[in-house]
């Protein structure tokens, strides 16, 4: 099957529209991760294909909670996930894509160059990143992908969110357990909505939290 027709089914599958032009980008950005990997270790996925479901689709499974407006910060973002493939298909997001490791940084400015996206993208740690004015309590939205922990996500994004700001918890199968095992209710925090759902040509199982601080 070739490629485009791949991300085709899948996105029709996750029942996510995209458009062409974007498709074609998302293409771009996971050629280039693929190229990139074989010098540099972004990515264990080799298989063209396998990165379609596992970077790009796991990725735009939170366009439906986007208006595609907000400033939207990505935690740890390694290689650009869900941040790049979520500014692809919405270029009106305001993205600020924060890493520790320089050589993933520097793929991501790049990939974004190569594809003529503007964004915002920091060789730093999301602690420092808090002591800039022009982040702190700035983003409508926080999101990360493959986490360590959710109550280590929700300390270091709390200070990023403005009044009413929300966190995108990407998660795997027991994400709803992991939230009900934590102590962030009796901190404040609520878990407004919780979405399951299925990749779908490896069927593995992800869960999206958003959590929000209750004043």
């Amino acid at each position: 099957m070739a490629h485009q027709e791949r991300l085709a089914e899948g996105l029709a599958a996750l029942g996510l529209e995209v458009d062409n032009g974007a498709r074609g980008q998302l293409l771009v950005y996971l050629s280039e991760l693929q190229r990139w990997a074989r010098r540099i270790n972004l990515t264990a996925i080799r298989d063209l294909d396998v990165g379609i479901e596992k970077h790009l689709l796991d990725s735009l499974t939170l366009l439906p909670m986007l208006r595609g407006d907000e400033r939207l910060l990505d935690i740890g973002s390694g290689a650009g996930l869900p941040g790049i493939p979520l500014k692809i298909a919405l270029s009106g997001l305001d993205l600020v894509s924060v890493d520790a490791a320089e050589k993933k940084v520097l793929f991501q400015r790049h990939v974004l160059r190569t594809l003529g996206l503007e964004a915002r993208t920091e060789h730093s740690r999301v602690e420092v990143l808090a002591e800039d004015e022009t982040c702190a309590a700035s983003f409508d939205l926080v999101t990360a992908r493959a986490f360590s922990s959710l109550e280590l996500l929700v300390e270091l994004a709390a200070p990023m969110l403005k009044k009413g700001g929300r966190i995108l918890a990407m998660k795997g199968p027991d994400g709803e357990d992991e939230w009900q095992r934590s102590h962030l209710n009796e901190q404040g925090w609520k878990c407004l909505s919780v979405k399951r759902l299925t990749l779908p040509f490896s069927r593995s199982q992800r869960t999206i939290l958003v959590l929000a601080l209750m004043a």
